[in-house]
């Protein structure tokens, strides 16, 4: 069989890697270098060069819409769709193991999935249940601590004890969560790795068939594994499989969530075997951004090693710009920004990346004086909205009456007369009895233990209730179909036509959008027969629950992109902004009190570094007012860790005109030509930013800011006394003092 078509197109490292012998390897794939045309070629090539079956192939990735697109690339190359071939998340292929041996693994056939949201909702239940105080633990917190457990790979029974008594508390309620979710059949997110790993050890012969099937496993983004993902892969592999991990130890910057590098870092001593490939040539940056990503990412130890090259042209340097505050920062990005949109460069091949989700209030209030569209990249998604969660609820409650955090959801959305005393004693009896709170719900309508106003209304949502299951069961219903009348039987619609505005309307819309997406479900009997399901509805709400939080925000109009360096990963764009790279806010200060924190914040300047294409602005501000406080910090390490070949400063002028009788030299940072190119132009003055001035009423104080020009300019001044102030130039009598 010819399988030159495979290899065409690549260069020698990618076909090195594609055409690698069937044994365990490590792809040290750097930023831009193709790593997911090596992964699916890889693919192609197992299916032809080796003739592997199709069965005996999972393919690993870390978001449903990296699956997808891997799913797509397959077929264009090899023809044919990869039926049979297991490619999807870790949690999506660990609920497909679940769903096909629920039995072996402790659950009932139609267990749920909980999202963040719910699973919060249940922890605060718990907590007013047993009369917890909420500020002494935090729900929040408590929600953190479990999947943190969790994703250690610890059961309550395993958590190391503790004399601390604010850690014996979420012990605690970690025993009593794992109690409730066992007695209701929910998952979380995290219970579907764990639950699956004990699957699999707890169940030899089934591992051995797994094993024995899927002997070729490839993963993506390795270097983001945590602990019982690392495991179930060690695992699945065991002796005789083999693995191909695809990652970049270089770009490990999620270790504040239980990503571990040491899984990458340590490949070669948990597979035997190894072989390591590393793939060096950048596809999508200049020289000049290259040579500064590599210049810095030197500095972190225990690296894997790579040298990111391209043969593209060195192409321009860097700019580094001073501002002297954030506002002053935010005006120089927008001018950029002004001049490239007007050189014809579209608006969405621009991003402004920060730190700090803190920083972009600035930043946005400039662009909505310039007019110019914006979007916080990874703002609410379709299905973490609360309308659409809202009717999802609903759904879940047809199909399973006993799914009590839907029910505690939407007992009382529309308003319906179900007070939070109501709700409480509808808890109290579920929780004393042992049962759901359906079940508690009609025993006290049955004994009618509540007022005869509060017992009808609960009577009435549970008549709902059980019309939605005869709407579900009925056969010639599409999906659309039967959520279009969910939906109306719920009575959202004119629940949320009440609210005023866009954001009623919004929901609206999200609710009819909710119909076209299940009309739109593609569901087959191969399918039922595959994943375990009993209808095309629990697959629908399994995958919305595995969807919410990768589908981002409408795109449909041409906007800059914000964002925080983190959400950037994976992306890339023409023209970067790096802003706000100071000491203690990049890296930040939290950085400097743990091991390792500040070797992330530089992989993290790294992958910022190299999302940039053609164009990267690094700016920072000599002083900045951030939560609430003035910090004068000096410029970032990182910045001195660039080569400085790399970097061309970008120096304006700052000064501010006032008409005054009294004339004196006026001092003027130079402008470089670079500056005089990108058009920004300040007026020039007597008065500068920075200067310390004297005002008769107010007293002395810091010029922090400027506005206009000629007799209409004003300043703000950060008087010591009195605190900001704007003031007219033309009236205000400042004496400059330094």
């Amino acid at each position: 069989m010819d399988v030159s078509f495979i290899l065409d197109a690549l260069n020698d490292k990618q076909r090195e890697a594609v055409a690698a012998p069937l044994q365990n390897t490590l792809i040290l794939a750097g930023a831009g270098s193709g790593k997911t045309r090596v992964l699916v070629h890889r693919i192609a090539w197992l299916m032809h060069a080796y003739e592997v079956s199709p069965f005996s192939i999972m393919a690993v990735t870390f978001t449903n819409k990296a699956a997808k697109e891997m799913q797509a690339r397959i077929e264009q190359l090899v023809g044919l769709p990869p039926q049979g071939m297991w490619v999807g998340t870790f949690h999506s292929l660990a609920h497909r193991l679940l769903r096909a041996h629920w039995r072996d693994a402790g659950l009932k056939q139609n267990f749920q999935i909980m999202d963040s949201d719910d699973q919060l909702r249940l922890i605060k239940r718990i907590m007013r249940e047993q009369n917890i105080d909420e500020t002494r633990w935090p729900p929040k917190q408590v929600c953190w601590f479990i999947n943190a457990q969790k994703d250690e790979g610890r059961r309550a029974a395993h958590v190391p004890p503790s004399n601390d008594p604010f850690s014996q508390g979420m012990h605690q309620l970690y025993y009593t969560y794992e109690e409730v979710c066992e007695r209701t059949g929910v998952l979380d997110f995290g219970e579907l790795l764990l639950r699956a790993h004990e699957l699999l050890l707890n169940t030899p012969a089934l591992l051995r068939h797994y094993q024995q099937r899927f002997v070729h496993v490839l993963v993506d983004e390795f270097q983001d594994t945590n602990t019982i993902q690392y495991a179930w892969l060690r695992l699945l592999v065991g002796d005789q499989g083999s693995i191909t991990a695809v990652g970049d130890d270089d770009q490990s910057i999620y270790g504040w969530r239980g990503a571990k590098i040491e899984n990458i870092q340590h490949f070669n001593k948990h597979f035997h075997d190894v072989s390591t490939i590393r793939l060096e040539q950048n596809y999508r940056s200049t020289g000049h951004i290259l040579k500064a990503a590599n210049g810095l990412i030197k500095n972190n130890d225990d690296r894997l090693g790579k040298e990111l090259w391209t043969d593209s042209g060195e192409g321009e340097p860097i700019s580094l710009y001073a501002g002297f505050n954030e506002q002053d920062e935010a005006r120089f990005i927008i001018s950029i920004i002004k001049k490239w949109r007007d050189d014809g460069t579209s608006l969405r091949d621009m991003a402004i990346l920060y730190r700090s989700n803190a920083q972009s209030r600035v930043i946005e209030e400039c662009l909505v004086r310039e007019q110019i569209a914006y979007r916080i990249y990874g703002g609410h998604r379709f299905y973490d909205r609360l309308e659409i969660k809202n009717a999802l609820a609903y759904a879940r409650l047809g199909i399973d009456v006993n799914d009590d955090s839907a029910m505690e959801r939407v007992i009382n959305i529309p308003p319906r007369g179900i007070g939070e005393r109501s709700i409480g004693t509808i808890r109290e009896l579920a929780r004393d009895q042992g049962c759901s709170m359906w079940q508690a719900a009609m025993e006290i309508v049955r004994q009618e233990l509540l007022p005869a106003r509060a017992t009808n209304a609960i009577k009435a949502f549970l008549e709902l209730i059980q019309g939605m299951q005869l709407t579900i069961q009925t056969d010639n219903l599409s999906l659309g179909d039967i959520f279009e009348q969910l939906i109306k039987e719920a009575g959202l619609i004119p629940y949320h036509e009440k609210e005023k505005g866009e954001k009623g309307a919004a929901r609206v819309e999200n609710l009819k959008e909710l119909v076209n997406a299940a009309s739109g479900f593609s569901w087959t009997q191969e399918d039922a027969e595959e994943e375990e399901y009993s209808s095309p509805m629990m697959a629908f709400l399994d995958q919305a629950v595995l969807d919410a939080g990768e589908a981002q925000a409408d795109e449909y109009q041409d906007a800059i992109q914000l964002m925080t360096l983190h959400s950037a990963k994976g992306l890339e764009f023409p023209l970067v902004f790096l802003t706000g790279v100071e000491e203690n806010l990049f890296p930040s200060r939290m950085s400097f009190e743990e091991p390792g924190r500040l070797e992330e914040e530089r992989r993290l300047c790294y992958v910022g570094i190299t999302r940039a294409m053609e164009k990267l602005y690094i700016t920072y501000a000599e002083s900045r007012r951030l939560h609430g406080s003035d910090s004068f910090n000096s410029p970032s390490r990182f910045i001195n860790e660039i080569p400085p070949e790399c970097l061309e400063e970008v120096r304006l002028r700052s000064q501010v005109s006032r008409p005054v009788s009294t004339q004196r030299p006026t001092f003027e940072r130079p402008i470089t030509r670079a500056a005089q190119l990108q058009g920004y132009q300040v007026p020039e003055t007597n008065v500068s930013m920075g200067d310390r001035v004297n005002h008769p009423i107010f007293g002395e104080g810091l010029v922090v800011n400027y506005e206009g020009q000629g007799p209409q300019a004003r300043v703000q001044v950060n008087f010591d006394d009195q605190g900001t102030k704007w003031l007219v130039l033309a009236f205000a009598k400042l004496e400059v003092l330094s």
